[in-house]
């Protein structure tokens, strides 16, 4: 009875904060800030750009176990699972295969990109967060180049997580499914000036089985630790967040690069990393800020028997979003960032040279002009330098209309850049002469020109729904073509096109009870050009779901119940065939005492089903049923 009593004031204030955001108008939802449109806060019904915004609540209310599960609530992502840890995450298509991996999509944590400079793409398994902790996660559809940098050629996905002061307290989290379980544990604490947090959480999940029943190898227990701290001091504002995670997880496949002879008797996948981030920021008047940030990375993985990396990584960011002055609304900055990259290399493949360091840096600008009240004129360029191409210049256009206050349409050009990688340039297979694969010393950037067309709508207060049409022209995409020697190097000798319609909307049935959808539909065309008859490259590039689909049902049945359905479905695959498939989730929670909370979770519900790989060694995402505790003072 006194632990309940002295959970009682700290519950209370949780369940006020979720009764409010659950009870958030339609018109309060389009007015949530968003920063990763404009890298300043902006409303998200203003926002030029095809952006989704996952909330804590949607994450809470989804039963999401991780990240990548969180991102199935973007209608306009296509998330794909081939194990366990293995997974091909991608906007717009372009989410390319086992051996070449989706490197179109640059993913942010508090700031801190997580690609791997090794292939341009994301091993997500690395990326971790506590999801209690994460305030938003904003999905960006389209280019975003012009204020990120190269590799944000289909999209953006940044993830926020809460300032400290929101986390006091304690919470513990217990979760067992059938096929795996976790526990997680954060304290946050008041000090001079500000707030801290520290958490722990760990992981488990066992094999996985093919369609056939036959269990693999790729199961997988990872952990981690973080600590963050914020502080304001009259106009100035700190923050310092540290993570360390340690992890093992079973191969079924020999990871990013097969190799000859490499695919039986695989040891374990060992990684680990650790990250530092500091930020400062200074508010001016007038309403402008002025921003810096640095951070450090070290990642470490061991893939036998084809290659381990240890790579560090040090990025620095200066900001200054002016204040407005006159009809104008200004923001620049610059990057340097530099990596240490350590490659032990095999017989089976090598990197050359082994050791390496690169440097890119970049300048940016964008002007946001109000040319009337209702219509507004913005234009930006980035200048960034890389160790591969040199210097790549990324412009975008962009113009707003809010026809009404309810109604708003905007339009955008913009070119935008994949720098090349290691991968690209210097990967050989084998790992020692004669070469069957000797790099690519004289491939260039991927290049994309895009035009978006949106609108963005409330019908009263009970209805919205934002309608984007993009066509995405390619050019110099990467392929494997033949020397006169007989050897196989990268080249750039494929372009294409891929246009499209993502679509998705919310509606209030009752104050208790929201309903949410969305869909995309894809067209991809591509074709070699003359000097290349790359034909693998071509076949398994652009084989993305034509059509997708979710939707959403959220019905908080009275104060301390609450009711989630989802039904998802995903389109085929190509090459490897993977057929469509259908998916229904379920959450049941249940807040039965002052700060706990008890849920029971299912995925899958209908069945276990594929969703990506080849047929023989194709997994089975497995129907799962769990149960989830959560204590919280």
């Amino acid at each position: 009875m006194a632990a309940l009593m002295l959970a009682l004031p700290a519950h209370a204030e949780e369940a006020a904060r979720r009764a409010e955001f659950a009870d958030l108008s339609i018109e309060e939802l389009a007015n949530i800030d968003v920063t990763s449109v404009s890298r300043r806060p902006e409303r998200l019904q203003d926002a030029p750009a095809s952006v989704y915004v996952i909330t804590a609540d949607d994450i809470r209310r989804s039963g999401a176990r991780n990240l990548v599960e969180a991102l199935n609530l973007a209608p306009n992502l296509q998330v794909a699972r081939g194990s366990n840890a293995n997974y091909f995450i991608s906007a717009r298509g372009m989410n390319g295969t086992s051996n070449s991996p989706a490197n179109k999509l640059l993913v942010m944590i508090d700031g801190r990109s997580v690609y791997s400079p090794l292939f341009s793409g994301m091993f997500w398994d690395e990326p971790d967060v506590m999801l209690e902790d994460v305030e938003r996660i904003e999905v960006i559809s389209g280019p975003g180049g012009t204020l990120w940098g190269v590799n944000a050629v289909n999209g953006v996905i940044n993830i926020t997580t809460r300032h400290a002061r929101d986390t006091q307290g304690d919470l513990l989290v217990l979760r067992a499914d059938v096929d795996g379980a976790q526990a997680a544990f954060r304290h946050g604490g008041a000090m001079d000036s500000g707030h801290w947090r520290a958490y722990g959480k760990a992981f488990g999940l066992g094999h996985s089985e093919l369609a056939s029943g036959r269990a693999i190898d790729d199961d997988w227990t990872q952990g981690q630790v973080g600590w963050r701290g914020d502080w304001e001091r009259g106009a100035e504002r700190f923050s310092v967040n540290a993570n360390a995670w340690r992890g093992r997880e079973g191969q079924p496949a020999p990871g990013v690069i097969a190799a000859p002879g490499a695919g039986t008797g695989l040891d374990d996948i060992r990684l680990h990393g650790a990250n530092v981030t500091g930020r400062w920021e200074h508010v001016l008047d007038g309403g402008g800020s002025v921003t810096a940030q640095a951070y450090y990375d070290y990642r470490y993985r061991k893939v036998p028997p084809t290659f381990t990396d240890a790579v560090g990584i040090l990025d620095l960011q200066l900001q200054h979003a002016l204040p407005a002055h006159g009809r104008h609304s200004m923001v620049w900055g610059g990057e340097y960032r530099t990596s240490r990259d350590r490659v032990d290399n095999s017989r089976f493949v090598a990197f050359l040279p082994a050791r390496d360091t690169q440097t890119w840096a970049s300048l940016f600008a964008q002007d946001e002009v109000a040319l009337r009240d209702d219509l507004r004129a913005t234009a930006g360029v980035r200048w960034e330098r890389n160790p591969y191409t040199g210097t790549e210049f990324l412009p975008n256009v962009r113009l707003s209309w809010r026809a009404t206050p309810m109604h708003a349409f905007w339009a955008a050009v913009s070119r935008t850049v994949r720098a090349p990688s290691r991968l690209d340039v210097d990967a050989y297979v084998p790992g020692a002469p004669p070469y069957l694969l000797a790099g690519g010393r004289g491939v260039r950037t991927e290049t994309a020109r895009v035009l978006e067309l949106g609108y963005r709508g409330q019908a009263g207060q009970i209805v919205s729904y934002s309608v984007t049409a993009f066509r995405n022209l390619y050019d110099h995409l990467r392929t494997q073509d033949v020397t006169p020697a007989g050897q196989i190097v990268f080249g750039n000798l494929m372009a294409g096109q891929a246009r499209g319609l993502e679509a998705w909307g919310n509606v209030q049935m009752t104050q208790a009870w929201r309903l949410s959808a969305g869909a995309t539909l894809l067209h991809e065309q591509f074709a070699l050009k003359p000097g290349s008859r790359d034909q693998g490259s071509l076949m398994t590039t652009g084989r993305d779901p034509a059509c997708t689909a979710q939707l959403r049902s959220s019905h908080a049945i009275d104060a301390a119940r609450e009711l989630e359905l989802a039904v998802r479905r995903n389109g085929a695959l190509g090459l490897p065939n993977v057929p469509a498939y259908w998916a229904v989730d379920a959450r049941f929670g249940w807040r039965f005492a002052p700060g706990m909370e008890l849920s029971v979770i299912g995925t899958n519900l209908n069945g276990g089903h594929a969703e990506y790989g080849v047929a023989s060694v194709r997994t089975e995402v497995p129907r799962t049923v769990g149960v989830k505790f959560t204590w919280e003072r």
